[in-house]
């Protein structure tokens, strides 16, 4: 395996709650990082860990020969990297693109045609796993691209990820994000409407979840939405506004292909109705607020 690249000075675009979290355990673990938000003061914990501040995002392709992009949608993609202005071929011209968001694979499509048009490289490198797996360096990387750009990028996300998982060419990568997070979406809802339904049945909420770890269909994803659902906490891990969106690019894929999705259809009326409560921001177990307004209305 190729380790060249985690002594290369890496660039960071994007640090948000999990990107500050994935760009800190690469400094941590003393990858040359070169950095830049567009709120800066989500730079200040990176800064104190050995990463170095851009003035903006040109100076970050400037500086490093791969750029990690850790983006909330296309169009935050498309900004900083210029994709309709002047710099741009400047900007991805004999440099490694890392797309580790979730956007539509017809986007990424797209896109890596455009870099590789440029003289540039594209992987894609979405993650499985929320918040706190990327502070604990724990997230699933799914990876799709040029072979020898894959293969050489697997060293640099080693501090990030337990495990790369190589899909092909792309957008089979955000494809197969797509396609687990369809599964997260209805596990997560159902484990909602599952512990409303206990919960409303009068049942012991503890010897509910004594119950469902005891059985086959624990999970991690049980061990830790259960407590929460039951908690009423909704200290934010993925957000309901996040998942909405990821519920809708999945359903948008899902419709290019004539590929039927009852379940997740459901899924997407429940966090829209989250939504409209104002839970946006709260986690996505939040959903069953929608669930207990519906049983409202019933009652």
């Amino acid at each position: 395996m190729n380790n060249a690249m985690t002594t290369q000075t890496v660039g960071f675009i994007g640090l948000g709650a999990m990107g500050e979290a994935m760009a800190l355990n690469l400094a941590k673990a003393g990858t040359p990082l070169v950095i830049w938000n567009r709120t800066p003061a989500k730079t200040t914990t990176l800064v104190a860990a050995g990463a170095q501040p851009a003035e903006d995002a040109a100076e970050v392709f400037a500086r490093t020969p791969t750029v990690i992009l850790m983006l909330v949608d296309g169009a935050a993609i498309d900004t900083v990297l210029d994709r309709s202005g002047p710099t741009f071929v400047s900007r991805v011209h004999d440099r490694t693109i890392v797309h580790m968001g979730t956007t539509s694979p017809a986007y990424s499509r797209g896109l890596e045609a455009e870099i590789r048009s440029a003289g540039g490289r594209y992987v894609e490198a979405p993650v499985s796993g929320s918040r706190k797996p990327a502070e604990a360096g724990q997230l699933v990387a799914m990876l799709a691209g040029d072979a020898d750009a894959v293969e050489a990028l697997r060293p640099l996300l080693a501090p990030m990820c337990r495990e790369t998982m190589v899909c092909g060419p792309v957008p089979n990568a955000l494809l197969m994000k797509l396609s687990v997070n369809l599964f997260l979406i209805a596990l997560v809802t159902g484990l909602a409407e599952a512990v409303h339904f206990a919960q409303r049945n009068g049942l012991n909420l503890s010897r509910f979840l004594a119950v469902l770890n005891a059985g086959p269909m624990a999970s991690d994803v049980s061990r830790v939405k259960a407590p929460k659902l039951i908690d009423q906490d909704f200290a934010v891990q993925a957000a309901i506004s996040n998942v909405l969106e990821n519920n809708r690019l999945i359903a948008e894929a899902a419709r290019e292909n004539g590929i039927a999705s009852p379940l997740l259809d459901v899924c997407h009326a429940l966090y829209g109705e989250a939504l409209g409560l104002g839970l946006g921001e709260a986690d996505m177990v939040a959903v069953i607020k929608a669930i207990e307004a519906r049983s409202g209305l019933q009652q």
